[in-house]
């Protein structure tokens, strides 16, 4: 049966009408980055005015600098421990407390932020009473906090890669003489990379995104990028706002290109791969 195409036309201009909605605030936002005037909704020529600024304004680059190292650290634990998570949940079939465990692991992902955030800040301050010191708040316990919430995303991530992931391959590398160490590296380590690595990006922009947490948990000396933007905007919107969020998105982008570029060629070498097997059993 032959497609409508009145129907067709009709799915197209939904389509453009949702990518539009997504996308058309963004490209807006990036054009006026180089508007020459204060006002962000006037046009008065092209000028990189705004970036100079943006570069000379240390306050809002040490905040950028603070969110991007607590997310860069936030990334790398969180993969580390959801992986431990993931493999516990999905190769562990029976052990007392699973379903516990489980509740734990992903309750953050139903938690509001400022449940979790007044819960870490109470815990934190709770540390003076019970080992007689004040907990300093900064960058420690921002990192913890975001761990704290990215490992349950982590682990979801990764729990479902885990679970469509063929035993045999560790199986038969076990028969061969490999112990379970050497097969997690060798095996099932580039196996499940593509999965690492998205649970990496999407810890490392939850972290760089989050302000509900952070406000709890930071103290005067580590104020993240959120925060200040957050700040500054309710004073009125500046052109460097939008300067700033423009390098963001060309960063996470080129970091996307990459990730994608990285997981597709996985994917091909590892298609390769079956295919040799199969033909080798033939």
């Amino acid at each position: 049966m032959s497609a409508n195409p009145k129907t067709g036309r009709i799915g197209l201009g939904f389509l453009i009408f949702g990518f539009a909605f997504l996308y058309a605030p963004i490209v807006i936002l990036v054009v006026y980055s180089f508007n020459e005037s204060r006002l962000v909704t006037v046009w008065a020529g092209f000028s990189f005015k705004w970036y100079v600024e943006l570069f000379a304004d240390t306050q809002l680059m040490d905040a950028a600098w603070t969110s991007l190292r607590v997310a860069f650290y936030t990334a790398c634990a969180s993969v580390v421990l959801g992986t431990m998570s993931a493999l516990m949940l999905v190769r562990m079939r029976r052990f007392n407390g699973k379903t516990l465990f489980a509740g734990m692991i992903t309750a953050p992902l139903v938690m509001p932020e400022v449940i979790t955030g007044l819960s870490l800040l109470l815990l934190f301050v709770s540390f003076g009473d019970i080992f007689g010191f004040n907990f300093p708040r900064g960058m420690v316990t921002i990192w913890i906090a975001h761990v704290t919430f990215c490992v349950a995303f982590v682990t979801v991530v990764l729990t479902s890669r885990l679970g469509e992931m063929d035993r045999a391959l560790e199986e038969a590398a076990m028969d061969l003489g490999a112990n379970r160490l050497k097969v997690f590296f060798v095996i099932t380590l580039p196996i499940i990379a593509p999965a690492l690595l998205s649970g990496w990006l999407l810890a490392f922009t939850l972290s760089l995104d989050d302000l509900v947490i952070a406000s709890f948990v930071s103290g005067p000396s580590s104020t993240t990028l959120p925060m200040k933007v957050f700040s500054s905007v309710r004073l009125g919107v500046s052109p460097k706002i939008n300067a700033l969020a423009t390098l963001l998105i060309v960063v996470m982008s080129i970091a996307a290109a990459i990730a994608w570029s990285l997981m597709a060629r996985e994917e091909r070498k590892r298609q390769r791969d079956m295919r040799m097997a199969i033909a080798q059993t033939d």
